[in-house]
């Protein structure tokens, strides 16, 4: 049997965080803890085609802290897609909505990695829009 348990685990803990962060005024050190959950080598394909770095993705959450009232997301359809000694890539679905009524969904792959101390980030992440 196949263990994706602390990459399904990752996938929640990281979005309960990311919808904190962006609900909620916060101090700087927590915007930095958010940030150790992520590779320094990080990518990201958004759901519009655009690519970030690591450093891409702090301006993000920067700009971003604080600014969704209201800001809530929902995970679904988790799955394990491929699992190796050092890291696997999982997929999920993704629900967002905040106070405005601002509802998108989206399906997301993420390929994850062990660092040396053997904890799980996020390498790359792959997310498109879902239609209807």
């Amino acid at each position: 049997m196949t263990d994706y348990t602390d990459y399904f685990d990752e996938v929640i803990r990281a979005h309960e965080a990311i919808e904190r962060w962006f609900a909620v005024e916060e101090e700087e050190t927590v915007l930095e803890r958010l940030l150790t959950r992520f590779s320094p080598r990080f990518s990201m394909v958004t759901p519009l085609g655009r690519v970030l770095d690591f450093e891409a993705l702090r301006a993000l959450f920067q700009m971003a802290g604080g600014k969704k009232k209201g800001f809530r997301i929902e995970l679904g359809e988790l799955q394990g897609i491929a699992l190796h000694e050092r890291g696997a890539t999982v997929s999920y679905r993704e629900q967002q909505t905040d106070a405005s009524g601002l509802h998108t969904d989206r399906r997301s792959t993420v390929v994850f990695e062990k660092n040396e101390s053997g904890r799980v980030i996020w390498r790359h992440l792959h997310e498109t829009f879902c239609q209807g």
